[in-house]
């Protein structure tokens, strides 16, 4: 609790002991025995003005300020007419007083509006954790010292200096150093990352053991955590539908239930349908009771405290519209490459003919393949543990699309797909694993062949399956990839639908196709890596982008970031998002049925004002309370 809080709650239990004190003198005759009748109506008049005051003024200037900028119909303006008017009715000093009401009316309102700052505290604190991963300075190296510098003045190139408990300032490169990256506050894992020179590391993360110097690669304003920051203050600003609604249904309803207690209070005694003071106390009762707050609070409040939750998870939502398009998605789609498997390519077999060594068909291979960039020359390179001596090799040529031949220690040595086979006279024959076929055959002679494939990532069965048991109808895979490797790694998975040897714009059509087959009410949502498919990402009716950390473009073409690489957080945002939407519906519910019950009791006279108070104070309490369930995240 901050230190305006802190006040506020103060001069609300000040207020709280003089009310209690002054009901208690009130009940005891006291009043009526120094003043007589009705001299003990005016004394509990202005007792019950003191903490009224107290508790209650900030709101009676709140309301003032707004009928003076012409918009005077919201919470602030129904509760001081409301308490006002039970002041008023001094003017009927024979009738019951109900100054004690109006009190009550203003302190329990205000005990509720406390309660709501302290929820919103509360569901910030986690969008908070996110905001603190923004650096407060770089060390910069200059004349053998370390100098302090905003982040926002370090140019791109520069190396900076990352101390150990340090957060990590801007995206860069590890020149020099080795240590462990906390990532926790952008991912939602535990799991430190190991860094050494050369490999990337984006702003955000904790330098947690070793001295780095890292040179940067981008200003400050287009780094990671600039963009984190950006994307996370902005989310309030996209609401849900039903947040619309409620919006909308307040500017509506609120002058509407004014006019009608306003009306309730002066036509039927203008009828002669009874007395004045009867029909006041019960506009004013309904006045009371109509108020919104626990919607116009409880709402909103759910949707933040998803979007917090959510992001404790490393889940970054958009906006509360895509929290609620979530909700309802029951077709999941995603890219392959990068996705579901890891994007780099690995040695995963190695098939010899009989009589040769293993090691001799990887070592011709990896020599053979020492001078490509291609990414299935790098993987047969990183898969040799041997050194490669350049000086063995000569007269290399690259065949596009087919492979590589060269001669390597004098031997003339063919590595690549059966079509370099075959233009070559070479025999070969295929193999029964799925992925990609390196065939090599030396001075003419078949010696074997290499299988390479693209790694599925480990919680990708089990992200599949938890999307099923989360209410997914179909999981749909695209990619490029050749038709039998995509089934193949769609049969270990669990998806139902493969679509493959795409190109990027056959899967913008395909997710056409798909979301012109959906159901009314459902929705589409594209799982990619946010670089290669932002057209699909941006077509879907929700775009996830995954393993984001660092990608400008993941974070630009998505509704919802994730920035981790684990698939298996879809099914968590999910659950997320499905949650909130029931938490949001239950609050509407709720707060409108007992509403409308009370005011149908306050129009005929049966309920009372500390019904009143109960309808609106005590079910805005309860709808809040419910409301912050939504930033549990044990799913």
């Amino acid at each position: 609790m901050n230190k305006k809080q802190r006040r506020w709650r103060n001069r609300i239990i000040v207020a709280l002991v003089i009310f209690a004190v002054v009901m208690a003198v009130e009940q005891s005759g006291l009043l009526a025995t120094l003043f007589g009748t009705p001299g003990d109506v005016y004394a509990s008049f202005v007792l019950f003005l003191i903490p009224y005051l107290i508790a209650g003024y900030k709101t009676l200037l709140e309301a003032a300020r707004n009928i003076r900028r012409g918009d005077p119909f919201d919470e602030a303006f129904l509760m001081s007419v409301a308490s006002l008017g039970a002041f008023a009715m001094v003017l009927f000093p024979l009738t019951e007083p109900h100054m004690a009401e109006g009190a009550a009316v203003m302190l329990f309102y205000q005990v509720g509006e406390l309660f709501q700052s302290y929820a919103v505290g509360q569901s910030r604190k986690s969008i908070a954790a996110m905001m603190d991963i923004a650096p407060e300075f770089a060390n910069v190296e200059k004349d053998g010292e370390l100098t302090q510098v905003d982040p926002a003045e370090v140019t791109p190139g520069t190396t900076i200096v990352v101390k150990p408990g340090e957060r990590v300032p801007l995206d860069g490169v590890v020149v020099e150093g080795a240590s462990q990256l906390d990532t926790a506050a952008l991912t939602g894992e535990s799991v430190p990352r190991h860094v050494e020179p050369g490999a990337g590391v984006i702003s955000g993360c904790v330098n947690m053991t070793g001295l780095l110097h890292v040179r940067t690669t981008k200003p400050y304003g287009e780094s990671t955590v600039a963009r984190i920051l950006e994307l996370v203050e902005n989310a309030s600003e996209k609401k849900a539908r039903a947040e619309n609604f409620i919006t909308r249904f307040a500017r509506v309803y609120t002058p509407a239930v004014t006019l009608s207690a306003l009306a309730l209070a002066v036509i039927p005694p203008l009828l002669g349908m009874g007395a004045w003071a009867d029909w006041v106390l019960r506009g004013l009762t309904f006045l009371v009771v109509s108020c919104p707050c626990a919607l116009v609070i409880s709402v909103p409040l759910s949707f933040f405290g998803g979007i917090g939750g959510a992001s404790k998870l490393g889940i970054l939502v958009k906006g509360s519209n895509y929290l609620e398009l979530l909700a309802h998605v029951d077709t999941v789609v995603f890219d392959k490459t990068g996705t579901l498997t890891s994007g780099t390519f690995n040695v995963v077999a190695i098939h010899p003919e009989a009589g040769v060594n293993p090691d001799y068909v990887l070592s011709m291979a990896a020599h053979a393949e020492s001078f490509s960039d291609h990414p299935i020359a790098v993987s047969v390179r990183a898969a040799y543990s041997g050194e490669i001596d350049q000086a063995k090799i000569g007269e290399v040529s690259e065949e596009s699309g087919h492979g590589v031949s060269a001669r390597v220690d004098e031997h003339v040595v063919l590595v690549g797909n059966d079509k370099l086979m075959a233009a070559h006279g070479a025999s070969w024959h295929d193999c029964d694993l799925k992925g990609t076929i390196l065939h090599v055959c030396v001075d003419g002679a078949y010696v074997g062949h290499i299988v390479i494939a693209d790694v599925v990532k480990e919680d990708a069965e089990a992200a599949i399956a938890s999307l099923h048991d989360a209410g997914v109808r179909r999981c749909v895979m695209l990619t490029g990839d050749r038709k039998d490797v995509a089934e193949a790694v769609a049969a270990r998975l669990g998806i139902d639908e493969v679509r493959a040897q795409l190109l990027p714009q056959d899967k913008v059509a395909a997710v056409e196709e798909l979301l012109s087959a959906e159901k009314d009410g459902a929705r589409l949502a594209f799982v990619g890596d946010g670089i290669n498919d932002a057209p699909v990402l941006m077509r879907a009716d929700v775009g996830i982008a995954m393993g984001a950390m660092g990608s400008d473009a993941a974070i630009e073409a998505a509704d919802v970031v994730l920035m981790d690489d684990h698939p298996s957080k879809i099914a968590k945002a999910m659950r997320v998002a499905r949650k909130t939407m029931r938490i949001v519906w239950q609050n509407i519910v709720f707060a409108l049925g007992v509403k409308i019950l009370i005011l149908v009791l306050a129009a005929f006279g049966i309920a009372n004002m500390w019904l009143a108070v109960f309808g609106d104070v005590g079910v805005a309490m309860i709808a809040i309370l419910n409301a912050m369930r939504c930033m549990r995240v044990d799913v």
